[in-house]
């Protein structure tokens, strides 16, 4: 029996709603067999993040390595990467082992607004890891950061996605949750543009959907699954999480990777 392995390469939510928990989360779902490489400590829960300690990179390192070397690995995303010294650990792994499907998925902000990427880490994260990507995944506000100015509206993101894509990745997601409306996602491949539409969904359960939405692309396409269809079915999968988000804490709880065993209704 063959079992799809993916590989988190992220920070830990010690409040478990996002972080390399949800991905784990969501690999399990998915059916995939999932490994981790945690980059930081937070000390977190649904309220905000009280706490960070970044791992030293050469442990970050070690961790990809002995993952690779023993198991192996299908697809492997990342998510919070900190600083330019666990960015260039990184990068350099990934260029060692060919992990050549790498979902990035750019962290910068947590939901409760805390900061998780240094901001003289934005360029090692721009110039370094995002041409390594099979699939960027930003939201809008991270989008603005890597491209140096503002996305207000629908009708900007296919350049904006376009623009993204010269800056080294194969394909695009770009992420449209945070304009009025209902949420439309631009994937771009460089030749082709495709709209991921869905229902807003009145909730403010939405801890650590970016995550689960990268960790689902990794691993669907840990399951051979294409990048455009897994894009799409990821799409459709934290839609679902979103839908049956937890009320869990006094701040933002999370959505809700195990939406299939674990709903709130």
């Amino acid at each position: 029996m063959t079992v799809p392995r993916a590989l988190t390469i992220a920070g830990s939510d010690s409040g478990g709603g996002a972080g390399i928990q949800a991905d784990l989360k969501t690999f399990s779902a998915l059916g995939v067999f999932g490994m981790s490489a945690i980059t930081a400590l937070t000390a977190q829960n649904t309220t905000g993040v009280y706490a960070v300690h970044e791992v030293p990179p050469e442990v970050v390192a070690r961790q990809i390595d002995v993952v690779v070397e023993d198991i192996g690995v299908d697809a492997a995303k990342t998510g919070m990467l900190s600083s330019v010294p666990i960015i260039e650990a990184v990068a350099d792994r990934v260029r060692h082992h060919r992990l050549d499907r790498l979902v990035v998925d750019p962290v910068m902000v947590a939901k409760s607004g805390a900061p998780l990427l240094r901001p003289e880490a934005q360029d090692a994260l721009r110039t370094q890891l995002l041409p390594l990507a099979l699939v960027i995944t930003p939201n809008l506000p991270e989008a603005e950061v890597l491209l140096g100015r503002p996305i207000r509206r629908h009708e900007d993101m296919r350049d904006a996605a376009r623009a993204l894509r010269e800056l080294g990745p194969r394909t695009v997601l770009l992420k449209g949750g945070h304009l009025e409306g209902d949420p439309v996602d631009v994937f771009y491949d460089g030749e082709e543009f495709e709209e991921l539409r869905a229902e807003r969904l009145s909730t403010r359960h939405t801890h650590g959907t970016g995550c689960v939405l990268s960790a689902a692309i990794a691993a669907y396409v840990s399951r051979g699954l294409s990048v455009r269809e897994a894009v799409r079915k990821g799409k459709e999968f934290v839609t679902e999480a979103i839908r049956y988000g937890l009320p869990l804490g006094r701040g933002v709880g999370p959505c809700n990777p195990l939406f299939q065993w674990l709903r709130s209704d």
